[in-house]
């Protein structure tokens, strides 16, 4: 993206914008009506936030809450940054699944977040946002809860019960029995009777892979099953739940170190 260039994205998630930008230019103070979320991902920048001044390097999450008066002034020639724009309705929703009633008014605490987790986060999350299909649902929702519960810096672990280990089993089975149905995160918290954001820190802490994760593992495992048994590559990508057969093989190279067409030659 050039120096001075702005876009804004369609976005696939209803209440969501997607905005990056790189530029010079040095914002007077001003305001928006949406929760912002966004990652500096080149330069720096000093800016005035509800909590004073603050500066904001390459790799640093920035956050922005609703009529928060704000500017922005670049350190240096300029800055590239990516963001995220929620109406307030969204945020509302999500923390209220994060915190189970435990939070009040919805708000940003930290107006600049240096976590190396949260902002490889929000990077996976980003195109997803923009253009994402049923097939990246699963992801693209855990990745929003895991993204929100960082800036708001909200421990999950006392969010959990005794009931937990179950009702996971419960998850793990429906994924089990059908690798290539079309899950989302809200089927399989509901399953559970777990708020999204409990079911996503459960999952995970119980099989030490995100449900999204774990799904893949369990499609590209039927997929070498039906290589195996003489299943063409395109078919066996199709009945494993795959979007398209590329996906399977960048799976299965990643996976198994080899390519399907190489497996299944090894095999035959």
């Amino acid at each position: 993206m050039r120096s001075g260039q702005f876009r804004i994205y369609r976005s696939s998630v209803v209440g969501i914008e997607a905005v990056r930008a790189e530029t010079g230019h040095s914002f007077p103070k001003h305001t928006h009506d949406q929760f912002g979320i966004g990652i500096i991902e080149a330069g720096a920048q000093a800016s005035l936030s509800g909590r004073g001044m603050v500066r904001a390097e390459a790799g640093d999450l920035i956050s922005v809450n609703p009529n928060e008066v704000h500017d922005g002034v670049p350190i240096g020639d300029s800055r590239a940054w990516s963001m995220l724009y929620f109406e307030p309705r969204v945020i509302g929703d999500l923390m209220r699944d994060i915190g189970r009633g435990r939070f009040g008014a919805a708000e940003f605490p930290s107006p600049v977040i240096r976590n190396n987790e949260a902002a490889a986060c929000f990077k996976t999350l980003l195109p997803l946002v923009i253009n994402s299909t049923s097939q990246d649902a699963l992801l693209r929702d855990g990745l929003l809860l895991s993204l929100v519960a960082a800036v708001m810096r909200e421990g999950a672990d006392s969010l959990l019960d005794a009931a937990v280990p179950a009702a996971i089993g419960r998850a793990r089975d429906l994924i089990d029995d059908d690798p290539a149905a079309p899950l989302t995160l809200a089927e399989l918290a509901d399953l559970c009777g777990l708020s999204h954001f409990q079911f996503l820190r459960a999952f995970t802490k119980a099989t030490g892979l995100t449900p999204h994760a774990y799904l893949l593992q369990r499609r590209i495992q039927e997929a070498r099953r039906l290589i195996a048994a003489g299943t063409s590559l395109a078919e066996a990508a199709f009945a494993s739940g795959f979007a398209d057969q590329s996906h399977m093989t960048r799976l299965f190279v990643r996976n198994f170190g080899l390519s399907p067409g190489a497996y299944a030659a090894a095999i035959g």
